[in-house]
């Protein structure tokens, strides 16, 4: 199968490629890299990590993305990645069973079209199709942004300057390039009132392709098997009126926090804390998301992430990243003016973004009530879904229609 997406006739030799700089090697730089090489750009990757980032939580790759991924023609490697999970366990404050269900009854998927995979394992075939074709700057950042009219000048951490035509920020939820162009991340920041730890620990339990999810009034503790192998995800969430600033940037006071709001819990959760405490892959956040009034400055423009985070609790981080990548490298090769090309990136993907970021407003967050009543009324919706289950599944999620490509 041949990919298909954006593309232009760069067989002129009359115009010189335009070089980008993507600063992020995650999800969404890798993408746009591949569509921006396909259109004739330069593309250079510059990534803070000295490597690839491997392993990670599981993410979804879901509507609109499924189609992205197909154009890219990767489709068939993530489909043999997929971690297809078999059920989702929910517990109660004791550890009894309150339900059991099929992961596209929970989250709104549709079964045999959705995929899950590892965040490593979609990064690792994304560079895979791209690292041939593009630079990447590995160990090294982008430190500050000079714009001009004729490009921007890159100072990067290493010492070394460059100039390119464009710069793309897809450094996260945190970038450091959003920060450089627009100010301080808590102009931008919409805190949804929880604070999660993950970790991996041991599968001393025998799990399989599962979730296993224990909940009391405001605090959730999961233990996720993906696949068959030795080793857990652990996930420790709690809802906190006030995001905690003082642990955001100190691993001890995170590790404090976590221990001492889940003090006395039951199930397996004392044993995950034990665990969190010996973690070198502690990966502590607020859950939160972005937005942003515009996405780009000049001929800096963000994406993923950086410019719109939609938070865990959508389940569309990664899609949007996809689907992102693919509508600005779409409006690049469009538009030979960047700021042509920037106002049709936003105009094009901003609905998209604001529904399905719209989704924790719309029950997303369901599954971590904060009330004891609250989660009586979870319980007794996931008691309904066995004894009822919906005769057609329907996606959580919008979808947005691809452009063709250009011509």
């Amino acid at each position: 199968m041949t990919p298909i997406g954006p593309s232009m006739d760069v067989s002129s030799s009359a115009k010189p490629k335009r070089s980008v700089l993507i600063s992020g090697a995650s999800i969404a730089g890798p993408a746009l890299a591949y569509w921006l090489h396909r259109s004739g750009f330069a593309v250079t990757v510059v990534e803070k990590a000295g490597a690839l980032r491997a392993g990670g939580y599981a993410i979804d790759i879901r509507g609109t993305a499924i189609e992205v991924v197909r154009r890219m023609g990767i489709l068939p490697q993530l489909r043999d990645a997929h971690v297809d999970s078999r059920r989702y366990t929910f517990l109660n404050a004791d550890g009894s069973e309150v339900a059991s269900l099929s992961p596209s009854a929970v989250a709104g998927g549709v079964e045999g079209q959705d995929l899950e995979v590892r965040r490593g394992d979609l990064a690792a075939i994304l560079y895979a199709i791209v690292r041939d074709d593009v630079e990447f700057l590995f160990g090294d950042s982008i430190d500050t942004l000079d714009q001009s009219e004729q490009g921007v000048d890159v100072a990067f951490r290493s010492g070394q300057r460059r100039a390119f035509d464009l710069v793309v920020g897809a450094d996260g939820m945190h970038s450091h390039t959003r920060e450089s162009l627009f100010g301080p991340e808590e102009q931008f920041h919409r805190y949804l009132g929880y604070c999660f730890a993950i970790f991996t620990m041991p599968n001393t339990f025998g799990f399989s392709r599962e979730l296993m999810l224990w909940n009391t009034p405001g605090k959730a503790a999961a233990l996720y098997a993906v696949g068959d192998n030795e080793e857990l995800h652990a996930f420790l969430n709690f809802h906190q009126p006030e995001p905690p600033l003082n642990a955001l940037r100190n691993p001890d006071a995170q590790r404090d926090l976590v221990a001492t709001t889940f003090a006395g819990a039951g199930w397996e959760v004392p044993g995950m804390v034990h665990a969190m405490r010996d973690a070198d892959d502690l990966f502590f956040d607020t859950a939160g998301q972005i937005r942003m009034p515009h996405w780009s400055s000049g001929r800096v423009a963000l994406v993923g992430d950086a410019a719109y985070a939609p938070s865990f609790l959508t389940g569309q981080g990664s899609s949007l990243a996809l689907v992102g990548a693919y509508m600005l490298a779409n409006a690049l090769a469009t538009n030979r003016d960047h700021t042509a090309a920037f106002a049709a990136y936003e105009r094009d993907v901003r609905e998209f973004v604001a529904m399905n970021q719209a989704l924790v407003d719309n029950g997303a967050a369901t599954l971590f009530p904060t009330t004891a009543r609250a989660l009586e009324q979870r319980n007794a919706m996931l008691r309904d879904l066995v004894t009822m289950p919906s005769a057609t599944a329907r996606p959580a999620y919008s979808a947005l229609t691809l452009p063709n490509s250009p011509r």
